[in-house]
């Protein structure tokens, strides 16, 4: 089967095996709100004002977060299919929500940055669950 141009730009990664339990049980708050509700569920976590915005990235990001103040923007790759920016959504609000010190600083510790990702990655895995599998949100 061909493979369509954004199949061939972007490498999608398949399911986990297993999701952490604690991944399941912080997402399943999150899962099935559509962006307006997972922006106000996040500005009230967060006390922050976030918006959302897409953006043409390169195929290697998919997104990012930037955090001054009050005011959080999670940019999204434009060219992403919809389930790929609602993953890169909550990977980057999980950022936000556990990671609030910024990349600079968790590089200067002694825990390795890919830890931060693997756990960003498992949070939105859970939260996007229903809609990879086509399950019904409970």
């Amino acid at each position: 089967m061909e493979r369509t141009e954004t199949e061939r730009e972007f490498e999608f990664p398949n399911p986990p095996e297993h999701i952490p339990a604690w991944a399941l049980k912080e997402a399943e708050p999150w899962t099935g709100l559509d962006e307006f509700d997972i922006l106000v569920k996040a500005e009230t976590k967060t006390q922050r004002t976030l918006e959302v915005r897409e953006a043409i990235l390169p195929p290697t990001l998919w997104g990012l977060h930037v955090a001054r103040g009050q005011r959080a923007r999670i940019y999204l790759n434009r060219k992403l299919p919809a389930l790929w920016k609602r993953f890169t959504l909550f990977h980057e609000l999980y950022h936000l929500l556990h990671h609030k010190r910024g990349e600079a600083f968790w590089s200067s510790t002694a825990t390795p940055l890919s830890s931060f990702e693997f756990q960003a990655d498992m949070f939105a895995w859970a939260a996007i669950r229903p809609d990879w599998f086509g399950e019904q949100a409970q």
